[in-house]
């Protein structure tokens, strides 16, 4: 617990001498994301380990986690198999990481190829998501998708529901995240300090609890 209360200050003053070009390149990102159009996609290879700690928890009231955190993996099969990987955050409410998926990553499905995408999520997609997902999964056979979430959005509600039924019918693979799953995205997707050994992936109190508690109520659900 300590640790973790010891790494946020760092991310608000530059104390630390070697955190000093952190604390600049931050404030240059930051200038940036400010000057970008509304619905900016911010995309990168690796996230921030703080982000991570925090959007990730599969806790079961999920306060002030309000954005999405999309690691994907796309595997494209033809000829030649291609893998390419990174992550997608929505900066903005308008556009969701899972639409920003599919209009940026992934905007069209060639029929020569096969696509298998796993999508490490931080939380379930919302409706009007899980829809586009249902229908840009009939409308290309060709494409398989696997999302692991950390946790269920709204899984209370009805409409809820019966979207990511939707989804499952139209082939989505929709898993909770393991502890397993929470490390593989942590040693791949997660900024490593650099000069230092990879940090172990440290799991939380209640990770296995609430891995289990979110498990059954999507078995229910779906």
């Amino acid at each position: 617990k300590m640790a973790e209360k010891q790494e946020e200050p760092s991310n608000t003053q530059n104390g630390e001498p070697d955190n000093a070009e952190e604390g600049e390149e931050k404030k240059k990102k930051k200038l940036k994301r400010e000057d970008l159009p509304p619905f900016e996609i911010v995309t990168g290879e690796r996230l921030p380990a703080i982000f991570f700690k925090f959007q990730f928890r599969n806790v079961e009231y999920s306060s002030g986690r309000n954005k999405t955190f999309l690691c994907y993996v796309l595997e494209t099969q033809g000829r030649e198999s291609v893998t390419s990987r990174g992550y997608l955050e929505d900066e903005h409410a308008a556009a969701h990481a899972e639409m920003a998926f599919f209009n940026t990553i992934l905007p069209k499905c060639e029929s020569s190829l096969r696509y298998n995408v796993t999508w490490y999520v931080s939380s379930s997609p919302c409706v009007t998501c899980a829809d586009r997902i249902t229908e840009t999964l009939k409308k290309n056979k060709n494409l398989r998708l696997t999302i692991m979430v950390g946790r269920l959005f709204m899984w209370e509600e009805p409409e809820m529901q019966a979207a990511l039924k939707k989804m499952k019918s139209a082939g989505c693979k929709l898993r909770i995240m393991k502890p397993q799953d929470f490390e593989y995205v942590w040693q791949n997707f997660v900024e490593q300090e650099e000069g230092e050994e990879a940090k172990a992936f440290v799991p939380w109190e209640d990770i296995q609890e609430n891995f289990q508690y979110y498990e059954e109520k999507l078995a229910e659900i779906l």
